[in-house]
């Protein structure tokens, strides 16, 4: 009778271990978690690819990141979920919980956090001169303003729930970065806004490429962007080209990473011919050459 009390007060005791281990920073073990995530060192503005290896098998994993979904695909080379997200420019430096949540194979849920530090990045900023039409726009103008930006945000809200996109992004065009993103721009002399996207100096005419697969939300001219064309890649991940002197795709079309999407231009607010392309994940802009350089995985998810 006593062996038997003490076996049972040890397995009370190890079940009351267990559950207090849960939400503990991973660490390397046979029951633990694993979480990492590239960049190393996240800050305002980055996307960021968390990689996770649960404590034991799940069918399906997700989570919450800065009050965003986050959806995980199954990598079975390196047998780890995956899941693309981001920090927005305006997110303060600190330790932000992502709360992971899993399926269990046989029914059940299983939930573990993990804190992640966001550092504070300094951009630059820059002043620059254009046709006093787009600082000081005219009523007419400004209804058209308008009216485009509505029209933006309900084809913004059109992302495709599954994810397109596999694999690395791809510059989308071979020339020099002349500006970059997050940088503080006043035109005129007056402070409009921060740079939400990286500028390419390529010639009119440059050939611009699609960064990954994905569908064609958006392919007309717009009064500031000019001639545009946005890319959706599922679950939020957006990319936009801007100020193209040529759209060579439709709306609704599917296309492949490195399809020809339209000709680099000046068309729209720009101070001359080059590229801008921006990234957008669930209405936040993350800066398009840390995504280029992420080594993402190019299989199609699953269990």
């Amino acid at each position: 009778m006593l062996l038997l009390i003490l076996l049972l007060f040890s397995a009370a005791a190890h079940g009351q271990a267990a559950a207090r281990s849960v939400g503990r920073p991973a660490s390397p073990g046979k029951n633990s978690w694993t979480v990492r995530w590239e960049p190393a060192k996240l800050v305002n503005g980055a996307p960021v690819l968390f990689r996770v290896r649960p404590a034991a098998r799940l069918k399906s994993l997700s989570a919450r990141w800065l009050g965003h979904p986050v959806y995980f695909d199954y990598d079975q080379p390196s047998k780890t979920w995956y899941g693309l997200a981001g920090v927005s420019l305006e997110t303060r430096p600190g330790d932000y919980p992502l709360e992971l949540e899993g399926a269990a194979p046989r029914g059940g849920r299983v939930r573990f956090q993990r804190r992640v530090a966001v550092r504070r990045m300094r951009y630059p900023a820059i002043s620059l001169t254009v046709a006093q039409k787009y600082v000081a726009p005219d009523p007419e103008i400004l209804a058209r303003v308008e009216q485009e930006k509505a029209l933006k945000q309900e084809v913004f809200a059109r992302s495709a729930p599954e994810r397109e996109w596999a694999g690395k992004f791809a510059a989308p065009v071979e020339a020099a970065i002349s500006d970059q993103f997050g940088t503080q721009r006043k035109f005129n002399g007056v402070l409009q806004s921060s740079h939400q996207g990286l500028d390419y100096g390529a010639p009119a005419g440059t050939p611009v490429a699609a960064t990954n697969r994905g569908t064609v939300l958006l392919a007309r001219d717009l009064f500031y962007e000019g001639n545009c064309v946005v890319v959706d890649h599922g679950q939020g991940l957006l990319t936009l080209y801007l100020h193209l002197s040529e759209i060579k795709v439709k709306e609704g079309e599917r296309v492949r990473r490195g399809q020809e999407l339209g000709l680099s231009g000046a068309s729209g607010r720009a101070t001359g011919p080059h590229l801008h392309v921006a990234v957008r994940w669930q209405g936040v802009y993350l800066n398009p050459a840390t995504l280029l350089r992420l080594r993402l995985p190019s299989g199609a998810g699953g269990k």
